[in-house]
């Protein structure tokens, strides 16, 4: 049993890595419910034949035992028979006399008829000398002195004793006249013939054999050889323990037998005989046999019946799934997933309840759908509406977008409120819709509607835009209220720069040219637009101009008025680029302060300032020297500490130039930065005061100590009473607060000396020098003839 249970738990395991392994659910279905049929009819079928052998074993051993006794009984007998025969012979008379005498042919005579009477094999004389006497002598050979010995050592031999490689049942008796002249010894061969009749007398059919020890081994007789056990001896020797008692189980190369091992007597004291009797269990398994076989075929078509059963099963169960599966998978990529499986069971109600969540998917994906293509206020499709409609455009013709600005919409929204401006922008949509045919209309922003239109040519494109314009411009009635409807249109092509995104962000760029030239229509203009990621790209290469000398600083003087002679310059960037040559610091200064780059160029040229003011310092000229100070820096306390550090190497005053409005981001945190300039020693310049909406609350928080008159005031001061008005307000309100006056753009001797007269204190333009290297810049301060012309 125990290897009946290692067999039953390793096909459990090979059960469970099938049903593992298997791909489908079907299929483990059936290999699960056949496998376990299986697993049952091999536990049933161990069971019956466990049963069955167990009952067999024990009718066996039952047999074998009884066998076993009726052998020792006819021993017994037997040997009482042969004792009686030989002590007839050994107490008569006339065959003593012969014996003593030596009367060899009497005593043959003698032997013979009493043999042929018991029907014994051997029958001899054997004297005390060891001599033998018999009507057919045999010869002993090796063992006629171990024969003596035994007959010296018992009163009554008997036993087993091998002569010749033969076994005999051997019986002796002394012959006394009056004393010892020899034994009577009738021997009965114990030979095949001899085991297969006495194993006639057992009830099932025994195999029997005698077993004898020769020289320390164990050899059989009768139908069994020496050679049929491996462990024969091991056998005898356990058997032999029992006292032949329990029979015992032999493995042979036949199969499983059953065996009963009897010790028999021996006539030598030293040596050991045994009576084997051995049932093969295939014989005694053999009428069942049909009923293992009815059992096994039975099985099999059982199994059979079950795996075509659990396929069938398998097959009703798993189809829905199957088709549930396949389902799942057009639900996935977005084609109809409708499952229609009849029935009221579990599966049938998972079908339901599938068919109702794909309704559900799909009434739910319409609105997404909807979602992300419209406009959640207005209902119009949005961008994505508008580029998907200029893809499935661009083969078929040229693409057009029209970003359509409504005017003044904040004031409009803050009157209406948002939901009606909502209802506004709808409505104005709907007018666009209308006025061109097979046009999309979305909206790209809060106050811009695009349009996706074709028409042949570009020209005919201005053309649709322009009579749009004059059927949608007239005013919208909006829960009674009537508005105004005033547009501004930017045009581009679709397809421009090769993406469907280009057309319409270029369409919004040529709205705010439009508004900026202050026309109705405009088409994007890509000279005037620029490139902006051939301008952001010199971000990259700023920091290595910086390094390599392609950057440097330049100087313009500044004039003193009163005192007739520079005592200042402006430090003004400029940048030599080795592809495109000189740039403009309006080009790439924006760009550097919306890339934080403005930190490493300012630092750059506060290093650059100092040092060039030691030059000039060196060459006899102590001037001071402006820089502009970007607004962006004012909140940068590590700027502050570096300049701080670095002022003290300074020869001549240092001055920041700031614009007015470059507090106003962090007001607080960009005055604190200014205080700590002032504490440090540097001078505080506002710049172009007068280009812009100047405040005088941020002029009196500033606290400078010069105000720079931006030069759209000064260019026009000769011509305009007006402006000279304003720039002499300017220096009385600069004086009134402490701070000097510089006035920038001074082109020619007539605006120099309206300047000299309305009491600025420096003035700075290309009337006294345009901005200059460093060397120039010497060359000039060493010239005195370049000042003739401003002091006379």
């Amino acid at each position: 049993m125990p290897m009946a249970q290692t067999l039953i738990s390793d096909l459990w395991l090979s059960l469970h890595r099938l049903v593992s392994g298997a791909r489908y659910l079907r299929t483990k279905l059936t290999i699960l419910y056949a496998g376990l049929f299986g697993l049952i009819l091999i536990f049933v079928s161990l069971a019956v034949y466990s049963a069955i052998s167990t009952a067999v074993q024990s009718q066996i051993r039952s047999e074998l035992v009884a066998s076993g006794t009726v052998f020792d009984r006819i021993w017994l007998l037997r040997t009482n028979q042969l004792r009686q025969g030989a002590s007839l012979l050994a107490r008569d008379f006339g065959f003593r006399d012969a014996v003593a005498s030596g009367d060899k042919a009497t005593i043959a005579s003698a032997t013979e008829n009493l043999r042929e009477r018991l029907g014994v094999e051997l029958a001899f004389i054997v004297g005390v000398d060891g001599s033998v006497v018999s009507a057919d002598p045999v010869r002993l050979g090796s063992a006629d002195k171990p024969l003596l010995n035994a007959l010296y050592a018992a009163d009554m031999p008997s036993g087993v004793f091998v002569i010749q490689d033969v076994a005999y049942q051997v019986v002796a008796m002394p012959i006394l006249s009056p004393d010892l002249a020899g034994w009577v010894v009738f021997a009965i061969r114990l030979d095949d013939s001899e085991m297969k009749d006495l194993a006639g007398l057992s009830a099932i059919p025994i195999v029997a054999s005698v077993a004898y020890q020769d020289r320390g081994f164990w050899v059989l007789t009768g139908s069994k050889r020496s050679d049929v056990y491996a462990n024969w001896s091991r056998v005898l020797n356990q058997a032999l323990a029992n006292d032949g008692k329990v029979p015992i189980t032999v493995s042979a190369p036949d199969g499983v037998e059953i065996t009963l091992i009897k010790q028999l007597p021996s006539l030598a004291a030293n040596d050991h005989s045994a009576l084997i009797l051995t049932y093969e269990m295939a014989l005694a398994l053999a009428p069942y046999r049909p009923l293992l076989a009815t059992l096994t075929l039975t099985s099999l078509l059982g199994l059979i019946l079950v795996v075509v059963g659990s396929w069938g099963l398998a097959r009703g169960v798993t189809r829905p799934i199957s088709l549930l599966d396949q389902a799942v998978g057009r639900l996935q990529r977005g084609e109809e997933a409708y499952v229609q499986i009849r029935g009221h069971d579990e599966i049938g109600r998972l079908a339901d309840n599938f068919n109702q969540m794909v309704i559900e998917i799909r009434a739910r994906e319409a609105r997404i759908t909807h979602l992300a293509s419209h406009d959640a206020e207005t209902g119009l499709g949005n961008r994505l509406t508008l580029e998907d409609s200029i893809s499935r455009r661009l083969n078929s013709g040229q693409v057009f977008v029209a970003a359509v600005g409504i005017n003044r919409f904040d004031h409009v929204r803050g009157a209406i409120g948002y939901t009606l401006a909502a209802q506004a922008v709808r409505e104005i949509g709907e007018r666009l819709a209308a006025g061109v045919p097979h046009c999309v209309v979305g909206r790209l922003s809060t106050d811009i509607l695009g349009l996706v239109f074709q028409e042949p040519t570009l020209a005919e494109a201005e053309v649709v835009v322009s009579r749009l314009l004059l059927q949608t411009e007239h005013p919208l009635v909006v829960n009674g209220d009537e508005i105004d409807v005033a547009l501004t249109v930017g045009l581009s092509q679709g397809y421009q720069a090769g993406s469907v995104h280009s057309g319409i962000e270029q369409a919004n760029i040529a709205l705010d040219q439009a508004r900026a030239r202050r026309s109705k229509i405009a088409t994007f203009d890509q000279v005037a637009y620029g490139d902006p990621a051939s301008n952001l790209a010199l971000m990259s290469g700023m920091l290595t101009a910086l390094k390599s000398g392609d950057m440097s600083l330049f100087y313009q003087p500044k004039f003193d008025l009163r005192g007739r002679q520079i005592n200042a310059v402006e430090g003004l960037v400029r940048w030599r680029h080795p592809v495109r040559g000189m740039l403009a610091p309006d080009l790439f200064i924006p760009m550097a302060e919306e890339t934080s780059h403005i930190r490493a160029l300012t630092d750059w040229v506060l290093d650059r300032a100092i040092e060039d003011q030691i030059a000039m310092s060196r060459a006899g000229h102590v001037l001071d020297i402006s820089i502009n100070v970007s607004g962006r820096l004012l909140g940068d306390h590590d700027f502050a500490e570096l300049v701080e550090r670095t002022l003290p190497h300074a020869v001549g005053k240092l001055c920041f130039e700031i614009t007015e409005t470059a507090v106003i981001e962090n007001p607080e945190l960009g005055l604190e930065i200014l205080d700590r300039f002032r504490a440090a020693g540097v001078e505080i310049s506002i710049d172009d005061f007068g280009s812009g909406l100047s405040s005088l609350a941020y002029l009196k928080q500033i606290k400078g100590h010069e105000l720079k008159i931006d030069k759209s005031l000064i260019v026009e001061i000769v011509e305009s009473q007006r402006d000279a008005l304003i720039v002499r307000s300017t220096i009385d309100l600069a004086h009134s607060l402490g701070m000097k006056v510089t006035a920038e753009g001074v082109e020619n001797a007539k605006v120099f000396q309206i300047l000299a007269a309305l009491g600025c204190d420096n003035v700075q333009g290309y009337f006294i020098a345009e901005p200059k290297s460093l060397a120039n810049l010497l060359l000039m301060l060493d010239d005195p003839k370049q000042l003739v012309a401003m002091n006379s």
